[in-house]
């Protein structure tokens, strides 16, 4: 099913080649490629930290901070409303204020609806909590698919090449499916498997099931069995991407849990801190 809902989630005013600004235009792309409605939320974030305070400022500085949060999110609202007013597309702006503890539900309330969410890499430099809140609500707490757009010029929204990241687990599996009306059309899609189990249910044939249902809806697909040569799983993903020419990567979200993904690291993590091309993520 194609997506005709779209949410991008500003969390900053735009400004123009700004990793936020990116995305907008990739979700924008995205929108018209469809026949998509294009929703656009922007957040002020209130970072107050009550317990910090020494007593009576509490009120003084929670009333300051949220004064700050609602300029911002003033200027969020307008800076989207000035970039969309001549838009062909369908689409809608509304802003919210909130501190850091109900981000989450936020995002959460309007990505429950949205067919895909569409942000800016959220572990890259410059970036504060809020970018990783808001990733996570959506995968998380709507369960919807994001588009996580790079920090490097516009890429094609139906990809001419593309590849998908198996390793056999539920989360790989849903992406893929989510992705399957961004993946029509395309070229070739390679299904790149790094070190299959020995003993898994795959041992003999790694990814040909994969491939012959990818098959049946008409993609051409190709298998590439790696080798984990580099200390990561993302940095040999991101030379595959590289050297494959795709334009678009399709892979699980946090197999993992988010706290050990965290403290010890793990392939979504490491994956969106220098995405390579737009990363298409479900779980």
């Amino acid at each position: 099913m194609d997506p005709k809902t779209i949410l991008a989630p500003l969390l900053e005013p735009l400004s123009e080649g700004a990793p936020h600004a990116l995305a907008l235009g990739h979700a924008e792309a995205l929108a018209d490629a469809f026949d998509a409605h294009l929703e656009v939320i922007g957040i002020g974030c209130d970072r107050t930290q009550i317990g910090y305070y020494y007593a009576g400022a509490t009120a003084v500085v929670q009333q300051e901070t949220y004064n700050e949060a609602h300029a911002a999110t003033e200027q969020i609202e307008a800076s989207a409303r000035a970039h969309l007013k001549a838009s062909p597309l369908r689409w809608s702006v509304e802003s919210a204020v909130g501190q850091m503890g109900v981000l989450a539900g936020l995002i959460t309330s309007r990505a429950r609806f949205a067919d895909l969410v569409v942000m800016p890499a959220p572990y890259s430099s410059g970036k504060g909590p809020e970018y990783e809140i808001a990733l996570e609500a959506a995968l998380f707490d709507s369960h919807a698919p994001v588009m996580v757009v790079p920090e490097a010029a516009a890429a094609p929204v139906r990809p001419r090449r593309a590849v998908l990241a198996w390793n056999q687990s539920p989360e790989a599996l849903a992406a893929i499916r989510r992705a399957m009306p961004l993946l029509a059309g395309s070229d070739l899609v390679n299904i790149a498997i790094i070190d299959p189990p020995r003993h898994g249910p795959e041992r003999s044939d790694p990814g040909g099931a994969l491939s012959q249902m990818l098959t049946r809806h008409g993609l051409r697909c190709e298998i590439s069995v790696l080798s984990r040569t580099m200390p990561k799983v993302s940095d040999v993903l991101s030379r595959h991407v590289a050297d494959f020419g795709a334009e678009m990567l399709v892979m699980g979200a946090y197999g993992h849990s988010r706290f050990r993904e965290a403290i010890l690291g793990g392939a979504t993590r490491d994956v969106l801190e220098e995405p390579p091309v737009p990363v298409f993520m479900a779980r």
